[in-house]
């Protein structure tokens, strides 16, 4: 579901120069910057609301590809919201792809460049215990985005205390995750069809 938004030239490169300060702390994938995204797209800007971040979010984690798709998910419904919804025609359209381009372009250039170039100096002097300490510091830390991402998509909900539900699953799931092999996609269709029954 689509809000109307207003967005001027400012607005698009405030955008893109957000995306790519996210891009140079996407540490373990630009999954874990979805909390400042939301802190950014949703609570401060309102150029998103809670149900497309999270909708975003879901259907790039479904989807075949990168996960980093939910970024050009996100730049497409700011360009969607700033073009009046689908019912404006072809205009809303064309905005939304700008808002995907916006997005994937800040999201993807700083943080490629830097990786090319920190794995190549990294593979030259992968002995260095400067380069094993880096490594194994950076373990935890990836860890702890990755649970504020998944409290943060846990939590935005419209009713938190109605949506017990989803708590519940989250619980489940976690822990089938942490102690069993099962399949991620398993999980996903169970989950997939909870919803589709009106469960959670």
């Amino acid at each position: 579901m689509s809000m109307s938004i207003t967005m001027t030239l400012a607005d698009w490169g405030a955008l893109f120069l957000h995306f790519i300060s996210l891009s140079l702390l996407a540490v373990g994938g630009a999954i874990t910057t979805a909390p400042d995204i939301h802190r950014y797209l949703v609570d401060e800007t309102h150029w998103l609301s809670d149900t497309q971040f999270t909708s975003a979010i879901a259907l790039a984690q479904g989807a075949p590809g990168p996960n980093v798709m939910f970024v050009a998910l996100m730049g497409w419904d700011v360009g969607l919201n700033a073009g009046g919804g689908l019912a404006a025609g072809w205009p809303a359209v064309a905005l939304a792809l700008w808002g995907a381009m916006v997005t994937m372009m800040g999201i993807m250039i700083p943080s490629c460049t830097l990786t090319f170039v920190a794995t190549q100096w990294a593979h030259k002097n992968r002995d260095m215990l400067a380069v094993k300490a880096f490594k194994a510091g950076m373990a935890p830390l990836v860890i702890a985005l990755l649970i504020a991402t998944g409290w943060l998509l846990t939590g935005t909900h419209e009713h938190p205390a109605r949506d017990w539900p989803l708590w519940a699953l989250t619980a489940i799931t976690t822990l089938i995750v942490w102690k069993t092999k099962t399949h991620l996609l398993v999980l996903l269709g169970l989950g997939a069809l909870l919803g589709a029954l009106g469960w959670v």
